[in-house]
């Protein structure tokens, strides 16, 4: 299935919307859900919950190429020059016997059946870096948080993240977790130093 339009694309569009410096960006702030541009029309989950109910899922535009498969451990963004540099184009595909159903898809991230609000996510932290770049830094840090306290439960997927930095570290898992308790972290896929990167930041300190 294909659904394609002319407008200026959806990465162009989300971060003109936001003051996102940066198409990636967007996408990445897209692939945490409960993204809209227009909030009194739209929930900002529809592209959250159809990636994942796929058997694969595609979204080209300005440039860029956003593909999440359900088979896979990771979520792919790469650059693609010349391809569909104006509108966007969205492909999916599935079984006839695919075996999930809406609900299970749902109940994944909320906690049906008491409660059916979209109260968690998985952040594929890969995303978080552009290009070469590593994660290092407070100002990156901040740029991932952003939006997270929409969430009652955030999933940190390290899959293809090496290591990490302390500032990095310790903004997202000492500051920002101690400013909003009611945000809970759960990393996943670490490999051992960011793991320690982690552990040192979570560690009670003296006073």
């Amino acid at each position: 299935m294909i659904v394609a339009d002319d407008g200026v694309g959806i990465f162009a569009r989300i971060a003109g919307a936001l003051g996102l410096p940066d198409m990636r960006q967007a996408l990445f702030e897209l692939a945490k859900g409960k993204l809209t541009t227009d909030p009194s029309k739209h929930t900002g989950e529809g592209v959250f919950f159809t990636s994942r109910m796929f058997d694969t899922f595609e979204i080209s535009a300005n440039g860029l190429q956003f593909n999440h498969d359900p088979g896979s451990r990771h979520d792919w963004l790469q650059e693609a020059p010349g391809v569909f540099t104006d509108g966007t184009a969205v492909f999916m595909e599935i079984a006839l016997n695919a075996g999930r159903s809406t609900a299970e898809v749902y109940s994944r991230f909320t906690d049906a059946p008491d409660d059916y609000d979209f109260s968690k996510t998985i952040v594929p932290m890969r995303l978080a870096r552009f290009g070469d770049e590593e994660l290092i830094s407070r100002s990156q840090a901040r740029r991932l948080i952003a939006r997270f306290d929409r969430f009652r439960t955030v999933i940190l997927d390290f899959s293809d993240v090496p290591e990490i930095g302390q500032a990095f570290a310790d903004e997202l898992f000492r500051v920002y977790a101690n400013s909003h308790p009611e945000v809970e972290f759960l990393p996943r896929n670490m490999t051992r130093p960011v793991e320690k990167m982690w552990l040192r930041a979570v560690a009670p300190r003296s006073t």
